[in-house]
């Protein structure tokens, strides 16, 4: 795990540096913001609204036997925009995009277009990596920003729904334990989320050699070594900026 932690790392300062050297096409970043983002939104929207509905589910009743039902937007919302909604569209748009990104990186190592890239004086990890680690590093914060909001609107009818508790109460509540930290947090983690999806999957299909069977095998290790990072880099950050 370390030495690849080391190959990701390295990956990742090759790209940057052949984005800032003008070297990597527009339309290419754009391709894959679409494969990575747009086409795993509705998954990623559709959990965050399950995961809204089931926490609020969870704490409305209790919250109003207490007299405290006017907290339940407030609680919500903090939940939602420092953890559930970052958390759970890297894990959704890595289980889906993450996962591709591998295969499709891993299929064209055994199939030797990486070797014919090379011979093309083109930096492979350059030309493979950077338009789908910029297209991430943007495109993962934006999808969750949207997460954030279709959690807390949907936590609100939920909450009408069960307890009866009005909109207004609600959204007064948002209002009133939300701080701007917790939003400029969220952008970051869905930033370093999005960061290392893109450069450990596609590390791990670069990393690959076979056949088929390997191939599989490298998006398997693809999907649990991207949650693994992702984890440990929640983990820090909530440790930065919380504790």
């Amino acid at each position: 795990m370390i030495s690849f932690l080391g190959k990701c790392v390295q990956n990742l300062f090759t790209s940057v540096k052949y984005i800032c050297s003008g070297q990597m096409r527009f339309k290419h970043a754009v391709f894959q913001a679409a494969a990575i983002s747009y086409d795993s939104l509705m998954i990623s929207l559709t959990i965050s609204f399950v995961a809204a509905a089931v926490i609020t589910i969870q704490v409305s009743k209790q919250f109003l036997m207490s007299g405290a039902d006017s907290y339940v937007g407030g609680t919500l919302a903090v939940v939602i925009i420092r953890e559930i909604a970052p958390a759970f569209v890297a894990l959704s748009i890595g289980a889906r995009a993450g996962t591709a990104i591998s295969a499709e990186i891993a299929n064209m190592q055994v199939t030797e277009q990486v070797d014919a890239i090379k011979t093309l004086k083109v930096d492979p990890v350059g030309f493979y990596f950077a338009p789908r680690i910029l297209s991430a590093a943007i495109t993962v914060p934006m999808v969750t920003i949207i997460a954030e909001l279709i959690g807390i609107l949907g936590g609100m009818f939920v909450a009408y729904v069960t307890i009866g508790l009005h909109p207004h109460r609600y959204v007064a509540s948002v209002w009133a334990w939300l701080k701007l930290k917790d939003f400029y947090i969220s952008i970051v983690k869905a930033f370093v989320f999005g960061v290392l999806i893109a450069d450990v999957c596609a590390t791990q299909g670069y990393e690959t050699s076979g056949g088929a069977k390997e191939v599989g095998i490298s998006t398997t290790q693809a999907a649990i070594k991207s949650t693994i990072y992702m984890l440990i880099a929640d983990f820090i950050i909530n440790f930065v900026f919380y504790l």
